[in-house]
């Protein structure tokens, strides 16, 4: 019985300093890890890339409405919308009309 007992211990204290070891090496990886490694990271690389990609588009085809970026990169009505904001905002493209389908965009 002891010998079950001194088991069953062993087997939880290993399993806790595996478990210990294993979260100080993924903490200590998020810390030296680069921003493009974590989600986050590449989600704004993406971001980038994609309005990078939309200020090209913007050099050959205008004008370029909401729905023709969902189309381009694959993207969401949402995002393709935030993605045209943000470009607004940043004052290198203009919206042209106001509401519906009227819509598009043109680099400045």
């Amino acid at each position: 019985m002891s010998q079950v007992l001194i088991f069953i211990l062993g087997v939880g204290v290993g399993g806790g300093a595996v478990w210990f070891v294993t979260r100080r090496g993924l903490k200590n990886a998020d810390q030296t890890a680069g921003p493009a490694s974590t989600l986050i990271g590449r989600q704004a690389e993406e971001k980038k890339r994609n309005k990078e990609a939309l200020l090209g588009i913007l050099e050959t085809q205008t004008p370029l409405t909401n729905n023709h970026v969902e189309q381009l990169l694959g993207v969401s009505d949402a995002t393709a919308t935030r993605y045209l904001e943000e470009l607004e905002k940043e004052g290198k493209v203009r919206q042209v009309g106001t509401t519906g389908q009227a819509v598009y965009y043109e680099k400045i």
